[in-house]
């Protein structure tokens, strides 16, 4: 397609959902399977877990260093979650978009919002939802790794982020992983082709006019 060979601004792809809702499903997927797109690398202070590598899933920090983030005025959006802290580095992001990089986050819609407001048109906001409040908590229970405890409270936090559906762009229903895939691809897709990111398409067009 012409559309994409020409020069063209990245994107800030942003899937948001509470636990359980397959957010995290989608994601891997997308990175797997469209290779213009890359994940966004979190800065947090939440100990890092068996299985996962710094730089590579996050950058690990500790309280003190990501206070002194927020006060070099670092991050484009950050946030507390479960008591741990969580933000996105701003010059990384920046050049990246610039060269073309399409970038992947996964936040809530919190982080959602402060990016969108630094960030404007550059952010593409998309939001799953479970079929039912049964479905998601079920799929919690399925996973075996919550306690009843810490199960209930991220149901109340599910309902509470459920309730900002509507600061997003687009919203969801993961009924069924394989077409929620293709529609959130779909969305992914159609929003390179914006015409205020083809950059290219101005002198693209001068040529087919002389």
């Amino acid at each position: 397609m012409v559309g994409n060979s020409l020069k063209r601004r990245g994107l800030m792809f942003v899937l948001s959902s509470p636990s359980g809702a397959g957010k995290t499903t989608i994601a891997h997927r997308l990175l797997q399977e469209d290779m213009e797109i890359a994940m966004s690398i979190s800065v947090t202070t939440r100990p890092i877990r068996p299985g996962e590598s710094d730089g590579l899933d996050y950058r690990f920090t500790d309280r003190a260093e990501f206070a002194a983030m927020i006060e070099r005025d670092e991050f484009l959006e950050w946030a507390e979650v479960f008591g741990h802290f969580y933000g996105t580095p701003k010059a990384q992001i920046r050049a990246g978009l610039k060269e073309g990089q399409d970038f992947l986050f996964d936040i809530d819609w919190q982080g959602t919002q402060q990016l969108y407001q630094r960030m404007e048109t550059d952010v593409v906001r998309v939001f799953l939802l479970p079929p039912s409040i049964e479905a998601l908590e079920e799929r919690l229970r399925h996973r075996g790794t919550d306690s009843d405890e810490v199960i209930h409270s991220r149901m109340d936090r599910a309902r509470f982020e459920i309730s900002h559906w509507d600061g997003y762009d687009y919203v969801v229903i993961n009924d069924d992983i394989e077409a929620c895939f293709e529609q959130v691809h779909g969305i992914l897709c159609a929003e390179r082709l914006r015409r205020a990111r083809q950059t290219g398409l101005v002198d693209f067009t001068r040529d087919l006019m002389r």
